[in-house]
């Protein structure tokens, strides 16, 4: 499969920009217009253009949105066919990527991704009077309108954004400061190279915590390379866990229907019925369509499906600015339950097919096992050999009570070898 569970990503090589070609005349043939953008990584302008004369050689026109959010592309794309995003979201700087949105946000649907890689197969190319055109089309300005005509971004907030030097850097400061919020921009120079790990995680971001308390800042803002994820800190310096901050948006805008994937916590289950889906902010998309309110990853993908269909980092910005002018962040989360988390891996080079005989449909979706007191999580790594394991419960006896039914489940369909 040439798509993974966030469209097409992979390590830069010198075959990459003829693939995007061949992925933009695929996608191009219908000879309707996309909006295509790219994050700060130094290839992304070699493979967005590729992108982008694929697209034209099939006759469609291309918008070009420069360096933008996933987000704001996928905004953008509401007036056209499609959206074209070249990213590699979190990953390091080597790696680079393409995710195909339609007008509604969605990322494409293993249907449409089905029928993108058999149209790679095909010759859509057109002769020189039916080429397609290049237009600018400025999206950052519409994606700020857009989010300030929802969001009441509170005036003299103190917020420590921290864009990781990714394309969160040309909207979210700009976003928050024509709201009215005194802003401390970090890492917010698009220069193509990371300073930190793209990441989102806590351990990436030791200073943030003396930085927001020395701003007087209510809340810190954290951005992956596309900023499609955001993840937060509370006023007193506190990283605000993934559930926690799912949990928050949940309460706050009253949803009572949650699509979530199934590593997160059973903890949102006690705010709001739920349901699950496998791991990736795609599968969180496709079920939003058919029901919810609101949806994500505890790795800090947020969808808002009155707004867009795409995890939106940007909107959740805002958003938690809103939250934090009414709320204190740090009493709130420290309100909220929280429940004994353990995660593990073990290396099998046959992984997969470990899974498959474990029972698993897809093996990197794996299998999810619940009782009572907590579940467990088990499926194959899609970058690596190896099976990751996530185990929640009540208590941690629990949570390791799991964890270990999760690997004898394992080792009886690895024939008794030890795991």
């Amino acid at each position: 499969m040439l798509f993974g569970s966030s469209g097409i990503r992979r390590r830069y090589s010198g075959a990459f920009p003829g693939l995007a070609a061949k992925v933009g005349v695929a996608v191009g043939k219908n000879g309707l217009s996309a909006a295509v953008g790219r994050d700060t990584r130094v290839t992304g302008q070699l493979i967005a253009d590729a992108v982008t004369s694929g697209i034209l050689s099939a006759g469609a026109d291309v918008y070009d949105c420069g360096i933008a959010p996933t987000p704001t592309i996928a905004c953008a794309a509401r007036g056209h066919a499609l959206g074209v995003m070249v990213t590699a979201s979190h990953n390091p700087e080597e790696y680079n990527g393409i995710k195909l949105l339609n007008p509604d946000g969605s990322s494409f649907t293993s249907v449409q991704q089905q029928e993108t890689e058999e149209a790679l197969q095909a010759d859509h190319l057109t002769g020189w009077e039916e080429q397609g055109r290049v237009r600018p089309l400025d999206a950052v300005s519409i994606h700020i309108k857009a989010i300030l005509d929802q969001v009441n971004v509170p005036e003299e907030l103190n917020a420590v954004v921290d864009c990781g030097n990714g394309a969160g850097s040309v909207i979210t400061p700009r976003l928050l400061a024509d709201g009215g919020v005194h802003v401390l921009a970090l890492n917010a120079n698009p220069e193509g190279r990371f300073v930190r790990p793209s990441e989102p995680l806590e351990e990436h971001l030791p200073y943030m915590p003396a930085m927001i308390r020395k701003q007087n800042a209510a809340c810190g803002i954290i951005h992956d390379g596309d900023a499609d994820r955001m993840m937060a800190f509370d006023g007193s310096g506190r990283y605000i866990g993934g559930d926690h901050l799912m949990m928050l948006f949940a309460e706050y805008l009253g949803a009572k229907q949650v699509v979530t994937t199934a590593d997160a916590s059973m903890a949102i289950e006690e705010i709001a019925e739920v349901r699950r889906t496998p791991v990736g902010d795609t599968y969180v998309s496709e079920e939003l369509l058919k029901w919810g309110d609101f949806g994500g990853e505890a790795s800090g993908a947020w969808i808002f499906p009155k707004n867009s269909l795409c995890p939106d980092g940007i909107y959740a910005g805002a958003l938690l600015c809103e939250i934090a002018g009414e709320w204190n962040l740090a009493e709130t989360v420290a309100a909220m339950p929280s429940y004994p988390i353990l995660r593990d891996s073990v290396r099998l080079d046959d992984a997969r097919e470990v899974m498959t005989a474990m029972g698993a449909a897809v093996p990197t979706d794996g299998i999810r096992i619940e009782e009572e007191d907590g579940w467990c999580l088990v499926r194959a790594s899609g970058t690596e050999p190896k099976v990751r394991f996530t185990a929640e419960g009540r208590d941690l006896a629990a949570a390791k009570r799991m964890m270990e039914t999760g690997k004898e489940r394992l080792r009886t369909a690895h024939q008794g070898r030890d795991i």
